[in-house]
């Protein structure tokens, strides 16, 4: 099921950047607090934008991945398990993305912070993953 090459290659790009943007925020928002700079806080909250505008891009190329990857990998049956947690992870990010911007309530936000940066780092060690068994099972 492999993907074309300029797709792929976007969805590489974006959950690249999504990594990168991820864990700029979360040392530049531990910065802000032990260093006290108002620079921290400024790099924070435009790691924050770029990876919110990031992510809506990686919303577009995860719908796309619907109909040509999903879909078909999963009426041959090839790569199930990985490509589930694939999709489950996402899903999962995408709740509690929407959770962490759009509820106010203190006591939900740092479960759905804490969750959201963990499995966004495990997200980033499945890809490759993932990736690889799909091409494995290919040979």
């Amino acid at each position: 099921m492999r993907l074309r090459t300029s797709f792929r290659y976007s969805l590489y790009a974006a959950f690249a950047a999504l990594l990168l943007t991820g864990a700029g925020w979360l040392v530049a928002d531990w910065q802000k607090d032990v260093a006290g700079d108002e620079i921290w806080q400024h790099i924070a909250a435009n790691m924050l934008m770029v990876h919110g505008g990031i992510a809506m891009l990686a919303l577009l190329l995860v719908g796309a991945l619907i109909p040509v990857h999903l879909r078909r990998s999963w009426r041959s049956g090839k790569n199930l398990v990985s490509g589930s947690v694939m999709a489950a992870f996402n899903a999962v990010l995408i709740v509690t993305a929407f959770g962490l911007y759009y509820l106010g309530s203190e006591a939900v936000r740092p479960w759905m912070s804490w969750i959201h940066l963990g499995v966004g780092f495990s997200l980033a060690l499945m890809f490759p993953l993932h990736i690889w068994l799909g091409r494995r099972e290919q040979r």
